[in-house]
């Protein structure tokens, strides 16, 4: 998936591990990169949205194919 700056697996963990994880891989980020996640927890479909929407970070995909959820996040750009 070379069209995002970082990808991280989260197949098999379950909830919240996948959004802790995401959390963790977003700060390793610059503001406006992406990032393509993909989980298995059913969970996490509302659980990511709710993390992007409190975060305030873009949420600019989220689908399930398969038994998975994949997700691309953009960062927020800092306002500091």
């Amino acid at each position: 998936m070379s069209d995002y700056d970082a990808e991280l697996n989260a197949i098999g963990l379950p909830c919240p591990l996948p959004v802790l994880r995401i959390r963790k891989a977003l700060e390793t980020l610059e503001g406006g990169q992406t990032l393509y996640v993909v989980a298995t927890d059913p969970g996490s479909l509302k659980d990511v949205e709710a993390f992007a929407r409190i975060t305030e970070n873009e949420l600019l995909e989220a689908r399930e194919e398969e038994g998975q959820y994949h997700f691309v996040i953009r960062k927020r750009i800092s306002s500091r």
